[in-house]
This record gives C-alpha cells, structure tokens and sequence, in this order.
C-alpha cells in the first residue's frame, strides 16, 4: 500500500513538473530578462493591448533548425509584428545544457539567426517554460490583447524536422493569429507540439 501510494505521488509530482496551463485562461505572468538587457513583463507588455505570440527556442535543435534554416520563422516574425503583433522568443533551456544562452550569446545567435523576434527572453530557470507547460522547441502560445491563451501547440501540421516539409503543412499559429484578429473562433486551437523537449 505504501509502495503504491509513493508512485502516485511520484507520478502527480512528474505531472506537476510541466504544469501546462489552459486555453481560455489567464496567461501566467512573468518577469523575464532579455538579450537587450531589458526586463519583460508580460502584464506590463499586454497594457498595450496587443497580441502576444511565445516561442519557445533552442538554436541547437533540428526542428527549430528546419524552421529557421528555411527562414520560415522569420518570415513570419516579420508579417505578425509588422500587424503590431508582439512576438518572443524564449529560451528554457538551464545552463550547461542544449541551447542554454546568456544575454550575449542569444545576442549573437539572434543576429546570426536574423531572428525578428521583439526580444529573446532568458528564463534558464525554467520557472515560466514548466508554468506554460512548454515541451518542446518549438512551442508556440498566442495570448490574446486581454492575457487570455488562445492557442498552444506546434507551429504546423507536419512534425517531420525536413525544411520541404513547410510548403504542404498548415501552419497552425499563422492560422491562429488570422482568425483571431478577424473575429473567428480558432481551429484547431490545440494541438500537440512536436520538436527537441525543452531542456529543462
């Protein structure tokens, strides 16, 4: 019996490590630095009333890589923010582990990248990744001008890491971010994202 009831409680505590929260509700705020130096706050972020999309990075993965190397994710960092959408990206992952960057180095790796981003926001914690429950890179949430969480999940419809890929899948978050700015419900507004596990 008591055996029993520590593998549950081990179990509960594995399930609570990547506390994923829920579309509908209230995003977790956080307080984060970036690359710039600057501290975001998404609170202080959403006073503008503003979509905000989160992207989970790490430069080392063979998903990012896909979307990156084909310039993908830039292309559409630069359409959304262009429509005063606020686009980050944030790194998880904990120091000494894969794609862990401090400020300088995601400094260089977002001009190297030529990342669009508004900012590469530094959470080598982890605290905000395991609030938002992200697993993966990459991990996309659109969060709505009143903090709500839209949409979460993959960027796409094809998890394969092969950059031809991108042209026939659909893309989940461009869809997202069109249906929501145009009054539409969004669908899927979950799905399951596919990547590198954070690295946490």
């Amino acid at each position: 019996m008591i055996k029993k009831l520590i593998t549950i409680a081990l179990f509960s505590l594995s399930l609570n490590a990547v506390a994923a929260v829920e579309n509908g509700q209230q995003a977790p705020d956080f307080k984060l630095k970036g690359n710039d130096g600057k501290t975001y706050q998404l609170s202080e972020i959403l006073k503008d009333k503003k979509y905000v999309v989160l992207e989970w990075f790490n430069n080392e993965c063979p998903y990012v890589e896909k979307h990156y190397g084909s310039g993908n994710m830039q292309a559409l960092q630069k359409k959304y923010i262009a429509k005063d959408v606020r686009w980050y990206s944030v790194i998880s992952s904990a120091e000494g582990k894969q794609g862990y960057r401090d400020a300088a180095g995601a400094s260089a790796t977002k001009k190297e990248r030529g990342q669009a981003s508004l900012a590469t926001l530094l959470d080598p914690t982890g605290e905000v990744g395991k609030k938002y429950g992200a697993k993966t890179t990459p991990h996309m949430f659109l969060i709505s001008p009143e903090g709500k969480v839209l949409y979460q999940g993959a960027i796409d419809s094809d998890s394969s890491y092969r950059p031809d890929s991108i042209k026939s899948a659909k893309n989940y978050i461009a869809m997202a971010i069109d249906n929501a700015m145009a009054g539409k419900a969004i669908d899927p507004a979950k799905t399951k994202a596919y990547g590198c596990s954070v690295k946490y």
